[in-house]
C-alpha cells in the first residue's frame, strides 16, 4: 500500500520531522494538532473550550486537504494536561461530533508541546 504526505497553509505547520496527514489507502491519519493559530503559528488564548474548537478546527482543515472532513473521524485520542477539563471538552465534541460518534480514548498527560493544555490526533475515512 502507497502512502501520500497531506499539508495545508490552512492548519499549523508541523513543529518536528512529521506530515500534517498520511493518506494510505482509503484512510488519513491525521497527525496531533494543539490549539496554534495557524497564521500566527502562536497558542491561542483562552478557555479549555476556545482551545479544543481550535485544535478541532485545525483537524477539520488538514481532513479537508486530504480529501476527507470531521464526519469522517472514525478515531480520536485526546490528550490533556489537566483530566478536571474532560466534561468540557466532552461539551465542545458534541458540538463538532454528530452520533454515531467516533471512537476516543482520552489520555492524562504531564506536558504538551508549546505549554498546549490539549492535543487530539484523529483517524478519517477519506
Amino acid at each position: 500500500m502507497s502512502r501520500e504526505t497531506v499539508s495545508t497553509p490552512d492548519a499549523p505547520a508541523a513543529i518536528g520531522p512529521y506530515s500534517q496527514a498520511v493518506r494510505a489507502g482509503d484512510l488519513l491519519f491525521l497527525s496531533g494538532q494543539i490549539p496554534l493559530d495557524p497564521h500566527s503559528g502562536e497558542l491561542v488564548d483562552g478557555s479549555i473550550e476556545v482551545q479544543t474548537r481550535r485544535v478541532l478546527d485545525n483537524l477539520a482543515a488538514v481532513a479537508r486537504a486530504g480529501g476527507s472532513d470531521l464526519d469522517r473521524v472514525v478515531r480520536l485520542t485526546v490528550y490533556l494536561t489537566d483530566l478536571s477539563h474532560f466534561a468540557a471538552v466532552n461539551a465542545v465534541m458534541a458540538d463538532c461530533f454528530a452520533a454515531p460518534y467516533p471512537a476516543r480514548a482520552v489520555v492524562g498527560v504531564a506536558a504538551l508541546p508549546r505549554g498546549a493544555r490539549i492535543e487530539i490526533d484523529a483517524v478519517c475515512r477519506i
